[in-house]
């Protein structure tokens, strides 16, 4: 008599849709508490956008420009500090500039240097000096603004995991509190510096996706500090290292990691989650879900059956702001970057201009787009591609509803003038024709991400930071935003935003939001 192999446990302690960088941080935190935790990933691969492809034989990154809270290993700071924690071993490689800012219309061009440590010395310099700073008045000047957004951004990471009184916030974080209700603009405004120096100050409100008049100061300082305090890193063997490294060691601290499986349903009864069902109609129970899709998604189609989804979870849906997508050309050249006359890793390009509302309006269409960043994988790991050939990316990050109105029928159209245009404009940028240089290209569209990750309307960046929706408002309401016992949720649209870094941290919050639901329901007998 032949013996049936059971596929899945009669129950775990907690189940987690998705094995992307959030989902995989949920599943590393509660195994570590002793947990019995099953991943379910629907693609054949962990990490989502965290992830490589390959063409031509090369091994390609497929989304990660730079990551923020990792630190020297002398002085790691949060997300090093987990991996260490987790038994993650990474390779992180230096990225050696912050950026350069280029702006076509006002011809202002300038490569900025990180400091370390926290220290910001050199990016004030170097951006005083841009600005023609004669007498040093000026470098005080930004000096003194990094230095808050510093203390800033010490602040959130106490507080994001510290609860405490308005009295004991406002003694011992002063600074956090006093900006906490003002825009970028509006605290940037109060140190007047030229336009010139907010410009170049300006350039990565790409990676947070709103403009500076409608961008909370506080995630406005916390890029800020991070980036330009301690510089960024990336993975020596890309993202994909990371996703899977995280993977295989939730497997050996005793998780059930499994590929090609997806979660359709949340079961809920009375309120509180007591399972999942999978797309082929099988149930598997557990008291507790992380979920790694949006919350639009989870409140509107996945919630079985839908009546258990509280009113007061669809008004919350109702009330975000998705954020960013997008568009990505991504090329293997036939040179070395040298040779290419690319010599900056980063690169931020305004051709028409920093007028960052007319930017922003163009980006809620279907391009071209006059912002761009464009990023040299080999000037920050040499041995990315093969000798005598560079990676080399070029990206605008439209808005969610930016493609709307493509069609299947005009897509390829679209897809196709937009990277014309692109590779054009950093052709003319660097002097030397790139078409000519391609031995590989993929394009990478919001219709891509939306296909790929499933993500809400192909967003890579969760919900938008705005005024009306600030970090510091999450962080006090997210207690009153769990309106589904036992339901967690992890990824970019979670309390710290968007961003490979933020989504680690997102994973590790939903995790703990579940281990407490688990101490409430043990208190209450449940």
């Amino acid at each position: 008599m032949t013996q049936t192999i059971k596929y899945f446990k009669d129950r775990y302690d907690a189940i987690v849709i998705g094995g992307a960088l959030a989902g995989l941080a949920s599943a590393l935190t509660l195994a570590k508490k002793g947990k019995d935790v099953l991943v379910l990933e629907q693609h054949n691969l962990p990490g989502g956008v965290a992830t490589s492809f390959v063409r031509g034989g090369v091994e390609i990154e497929g989304t990660l420009h730079e990551m923020m809270s990792i630190g020297p290993k002398d002085s790691p700071l949060k997300i090093r500090k987990f991996f260490e924690e987790c038994g993650v071993e990474i390779n992180w490689l230096r990225v050696p500039d912050a950026y350069r800012f280029v702006d076509g219309k006002t011809g202002m061009n300038v490569l900025v240097h990180p400091g370390t440590h926290g220290n910001f010395e050199t990016p004030a310099f170097e951006i005083a000096r841009a600005c023609g700073d004669e007498d040093g008045s000026l470098f005080k000047k930004i000096l003194s603004l990094l230095q808050l957004c510093s203390r800033v951004y010490d602040s959130v990471n106490i507080l994001s995991v510290t609860h405490m009184s308005k009295v004991r916030m406002l003694m011992e974080h002063p600074d956090f509190v006093k900006t906490a209700g003002y825009s970028a603009k509006e605290v940037i405004d109060t140190f007047d510096l030229p336009k010139s120096a907010v410009d170049i100050l300006s350039a990565y409100w790409i990676y947070v996706g709103d403009i500076l008049e409608n961008l909370p100061f506080t995630v406005w300082a916390v890029l800020m500090a991070d980036y330009l305090g301690y510089g960024s890193y990336v993975p020596a063997h890309f993202s994909h290292e990371m996703s899977l490294k995280m993977a295989e060691r939730a497997m050996d601290l005793g998780c059930q990691v499994e590929f090609g499986i997806r979660a359709d349903k949340i079961l809920v009864k009375d309120g509180h989650v007591y399972g999942v069902r999978l797309k082929d109609g099988t149930e598997i129970f557990s008291d507790y879900v992380v979920c790694s899709a949006y919350p639009d998604k989870a409140y509107t189609s996945m919630i079985e059956p839908l009546s258990e989804v509280p009113e007061g979870a669809l008004k919350f849906v109702n009330s975000k702001t998705v954020g960013v997508s997008c568009f990505s050309v991504v090329m293997l050249l036939d040179d070395s970057p040298e040779n290419l006359g690319i010599h900056d890793y980063s690169t931020f390009y305004a051709p028409e201009g920093m007028d960052l509302n007319q930017i922003f309006d163009e980006y809620a269409g279907e391009g071209p787009y006059n912002y761009i960043t464009s990023i040299c994988t080999n000037l920050a790991n040499p041995n990315a591609s093969p000798k005598g050939t560079c990676i080399y990316s070029i990206t605008a990050l439209p808005r969610a509803e930016a493609w709307f109105n493509v069609t299947e029928e005009n897509y390829a159209e679209m897809k196709k003038k937009n990277a014309e245009y692109f590779i054009r404009m950093e052709s003319e940028r660097l002097g030397v024709d790139l078409k000519e240089h391609i031995l590989e290209i993929v394009i990478e569209t919001p219709v891509t991400i939306a296909h790929y990750t499933g993500a809400y309307r192909g967003s890579v960046y969760g919900y938008m930071h705005t005024m009306d929706d600030h970090i510091v408002a999450r962080l006090q309401m997210s207690e009153n935003e769990n309106f589904i016992k036992g339901l967690a949720f992890a990824g970019a649209h979670q309390i710290s935003g968007d961003g490979m870094g933020p989504a680690v941290t997102n994973g590790r919050k939903a995790a703990k939001i579940i281990l407490d639901q688990m101490e409430e329901d043990r208190e209450a007998g449940r």
